[in-house]
């Protein structure tokens, strides 16, 4: 069986925007509709990351190359021409 999704007018979300936001991290969904049309959906964020994925990352060879060998100016150079 399916839920049911919420819906309230722009109205209500204006005058109680905190309240519906919140209740949208419950619900799931809200949809927002102005003279009955929808506008837009109101749902939770999905989690943050457990981990930084930046940290992760890899180098591009050329940059794991100059690392902490040369000068901003050089480096840019280097870089660009590489």
């Amino acid at each position: 069986m399916r839920k049911a999704i919420k819906t309230i007018s722009i109205k209500q979300l204006h005058e109680r925007t905190g309240a519906w936001v919140r209740k949208a991290v419950k619900l799931g969904v809200i949809v927002v509709t102005e003279h009955g049309e929808p506008l837009v959906r109101l749902e939770a964020a999905p989690k943050a990351w457990s981990t930084n994925p930046f940290r992760a990352r890899r180098l591009r060879p050329g940059y794991a190359r100059l690392k902490g060998k040369t000068s901003a100016r050089t480096s840019r150079h280097a870089i660009a021409h590489n």
